[in-house]
């Protein structure tokens, strides 16, 4: 990975874009592609839609979420401690003792998440996690007035962290899941736009994945594509406690990861073909055949109007919806090798029909 591509990444993942939030992403993505493609917008949703060559027939959709977890103010009481609700799939064990940023118009307020210390805890909640109504922030503020002068019901909050490498090519940050796929999505944008091609492209940073996969429905329907491929994030069995008879041999540093089912079942021509383009390139590809644990943006790509010949490739990441995700930077760039060899590899002619 070159430097300006990681110096990309880096701001990319420190920047704060809980789901409903996601403009401060969006504007950067949008600084990276808009000298290398066709076109370039934001819809009513908030989506960004870049493309290249859009007036070829076959249409092709890439797709990788730009929004992350998150928290939003709910209540504030007369003493100035806000509480919150979850934006998305939160951990509340993750919770306890986070320094946060409250995203006000005025700028980030700095917080800490309290709970009662354990000193002062029954035996009964001794060793349990707790649930979100028991946590609250405190910013300093003397009592509710001065709270209210900051922050205000609906303000998003992040958990900050900066991008910090590790050893052998692996980084952490927050909310990797699914900053990198949007990262990938825009590098396979720049690295196609040096081809001659001969299908439209349109790479899409979706929004609002994390509250129902809502950005990927709308801007599919818009661009109504005829191929589909969703980058988004996988699980690993390569870390303690988790089981490889759940989610298969799954590593960082051994290449994406092409879903095969059983939530979601790639179409069978495109599956056929990343699996033969991996092999051509040699480029090292992981396979999942994974329990029905979530949904991604490849579901409502692939049920859009008609249907829509869809595929799920995703990047290894560890301790997902954490606020320390790990990721390697060698599958980032085995991910944007593979994506753009497939999208060069699709022929305008090509019949992407189940064979019976």
């Amino acid at each position: 990975m070159d430097r300006t591509a990681q110096d990309f990444l880096r701001k990319l993942v420190e920047l704060p874009s809980p789901s409903g939030f996601e403009q401060p992403a969006q504007r950067l993505i949008r600084e990276r592609v808009k000298d290398c493609v066709d076109q370039v917008r934001v819809d009513v949703h908030g989506n960004l839609i870049a493309a290249l060559n859009p007036s070829a027939p076959l249409r092709i959709m890439l797709d990788g979420h730009c929004d992350e977890i998150g928290l939003m103010i709910t209540h504030i009481d007369d003493k100035g401690f806000i509480y919150f609700q979850a934006i998305g799939g939160i951990d509340p064990s993750n919770l306890a003792g986070q320094r946060v940023e409250i995203h006000s118009p005025g700028g980030p307020v700095p917080g800490v998440i309290g709970r009662k210390p354990i000193h002062m805890m029954t035996p009964e909640e001794h060793g349990k996690t707790g649930k979100i109504k028991d946590f609250w922030i405190d910013i300093g503020a003397k009592n509710l007035k001065d709270a209210q002068k900051a922050v205000a019901v609906g303000d998003p909050i992040t958990i900050p962290r900066k991008f910090q490498e590790l050893r052998n090519g692996l980084f952490t940050a927050r909310g990797l899941d699914n900053r990198v796929g949007a990262w990938t999505v825009a590098e396979v944008l720049r690295r196609l736009s040096k081809t001659k091609l001969s299908c439209a492209v349109y790479g899409v940073s979706s929004v609002q994945e994390e509250l129902g996969l809502r950005g990927a429905q709308t801007s599919s329907f818009g661009i109504d594509p005829h191929v589909g491929i969703a980058v988004d994030v996988g699980f690993t069995s390569d870390c303690p406690d988790t089981e490889k008879k759940l989610v298969g041999d799954i590593s960082v540093n051994k290449g994406p990861i092409l879903f095969l089912g059983a939530y979601f079942a790639p179409n069978p021509v495109l599956a056929k073909l990343i699996r033969r383009v991996a092999k051509e390139k040699r480029i090292p590809l992981q396979l999942q055949a994974e329990a029905p644990f979530g949904r991604t943006d490849a579901n409502v790509i692939q049920t859009n109007r008609a249907g829509v010949a869809a595929a799920l490739v995703s990047i290894p990441n560890r301790y997902m919806h954490t606020p320390g995700e790990i990721c390697s930077l060698k599958d980032l760039d085995a991910t944007v090798d593979l994506i753009a060899a497939v999208v060069s590899a699709i022929k305008p002619d090509m019949d992407f029909t189940p064979k019976h």
